[in-house]
């Protein structure tokens, strides 16, 4: 059955095609003419229109090596008009195949008016991109009957094809620093008078986002440490936090654990009761059920979509990321962790397949124009030497120190200490900073909520809670 369903989508497919193929593409001849006779009236006009258009972008082919030509003498500072693109046409052997002289002549009369130069480029990019979204659907449907390949491959490569065409114009490729200014100063203003407001995502402890003003727009972040010092549980309070208290839509990619895992820990976290309980069904209190009712309220409301596939690789993170962002908008995507994600070629050391992702995560956050935080494992070494961890702890590094914006490593004394001597107090070591400060933050973790709190130094000393033997004394 599945055997005749295919037939039938491939005939149908060639019947559509057929159509396709028997249609004369989107062109306009003449704009591109004027195009052309705009440049040899008023060769300055190049600078309005070389960003926008490429000789790609003519349907006729000879308009096409004529604009080459002339994209060429630019290029070189020399003049452009009828004899020195009819000689440079003629050192090229392709004068005769585009027309002569006397095609080149006939260019300069049919321009209404050379000023409309820009006008006549957008006319031709427009139907050069309507051209080029027809190609990419005729190569996604060629993709769709080819059953070698992985599905989602298949898909990312589809989701780029498009986004290719869209991506191709270019109107402006630099920006005037009298426009940036502008921007920058009403942005002052803006944080002027909100007091207080941060450039990038809260991460809703104060003294990070203090430091970092946020988490910034297409930066890569790491956050690293050794197993069980509370990765999971601080990027799971930076994404409770951004879509429930900010309202921020966060993608939240769990590699480790599972959906139900990842909700109980927020929800303990956001009521405010016993983890362990709550995963035991032992609640008691009628109040702590009261505080579970209104926290499932609140993060009911709450733009966080999870998902739990183990060995996810970067296209199928890309593609949710791009779906989420078309749907709902994206302010925040977190990865936990790097090392569990899949490549989509084998390695023979972790090095090499640790470069590719971090490399493909930067790219995302640039690409998606959000900030992308990745978890990350520390190497052994650290132990061993004791102190706070270094840049050249991350393990399997590959390229993470030079491709991420921010690295942060979570750090605490209290693992070499009787349980009776521990704080819950860790270090939040900020070693690596591109744009900003470095520094180091304090947290208290609260065990029993399985979550992190901002502390005061002053403070600390209330926060420390009298211990209890056998119940998550690990982060």
């Amino acid at each position: 059955m599945l055997g005749a369903n295919n037939i039938v989508l491939q005939s149908l497919y060639m019947a559509q095609n057929k159509s396709i193929i028997g249609r004369i593409p989107p062109q306009d001849l003449e704009a591109e003419k004027a195009v052309l006779g705009s440049v040899m009236i008023r060769p300055g006009v190049m600078d309005e229109i070389v960003d926008l258009i490429t000789p790609e972008s003519f349907y006729a082919s000879r308009h096409a090596t004529v604009f080459e030509t002339m994209v060429e003498l630019w290029q070189k500072g020399q003049p452009i008009d009828l004899l020195s693109v009819s000689a440079k046409l003629k050192d090229k052997s392709k004068l005769e195949s585009i027309g002569g002289s006397s095609f080149l002549a006939e260019l300069s009369s049919v321009v209404p008016a050379s000023v409309n130069a820009r006008y006549y480029a957008q006319i031709v990019y427009s139907k050069s991109a309507l051209r080029g979204l027809i190609a990419a659907a005729e190569e996604i449907a060629q993709m769709g009957f080819a059953s070698e390949r992985e599905t989602d491959e298949i898909l990312d490569e589809a989701q780029s094809l498009v986004y290719s065409v869209a991506s191709t114009k270019s109107a402006r490729r630099f920006t005037h620093l009298k426009d940036a200014l502008h921007d920058a100063w009403e942005r002052l203003e803006r944080m002027h008078e909100q007091k207080g407001a941060l450039r990038g995502v809260a991460t809703g402890f104060a003294d990070i986002d203090n430091l970092l003003s946020g988490l910034q727009k297409s930066d890569l972040i790491i956050l690293a440490a050794r197993p069980g010092m509370g990765k999971t549980t601080l990027a799971l309070d930076i994404a409770r936090h951004a879509s429930a208290r900010e309202n921020l839509p966060v993608l939240f990619c769990s590699l480790e654990m599972s959906m139900p895992q990842v909700v109980d820990r927020i929800m303990a976290a956001e009521a405010r009761v016993h983890s362990q309980q709550m995963r035991t069904g032992r609640l008691s209190a009628d109040t702590e059920f009261v505080k579970l009712r209104d926290a499932l309220d609140r993060l009911a409301k709450a733009p966080l979509f999870i998902d739990d596939r183990a060995g996810s690789n970067t296209a199928q993170i890309r593609a949710n990321a791009r779906r989420i962002k078309t749907e709902h908008g994206l302010g925040l995507i977190i990865i936990d962790y790097l090392q569990l994600m899949a490549t989509k070629r084998d390695y023979d050391s972790m090095v090499g397949q640790v470069t590719e992702i971090s490399r493909a995560l930067k790219a995302l956050a640039k690409d998606l124009d959000v900030p992308v935080l990745a978890l990350s494992q520390l190497s052994r070494a650290v132990e061993s030497r004791g102190g706070k961890p270094r840049l050249s702890d991350l393990r399997e590094s590959g390229s993470i120190e030079q491709d991420a914006d921010i690295v942060m490593f979570i750090h605490s004394e209290d693992r070499d200490k009787d349980p009776a001597e521990r704080t819950n107090i860790v270090d939040i070591v900020v070693e690596k900073h591109r744009n900003g400060p470095t520094g180091l933050i304090q947290l208290y973790f609260d065990k029993k909520t399985t979550t992190f709190l901002s502390v005061e130094r002053s403070n600390i000393s209330e926060l420390v809670a009298p211990k209890e033997s056998g119940v998550g004394e690990e982060f």
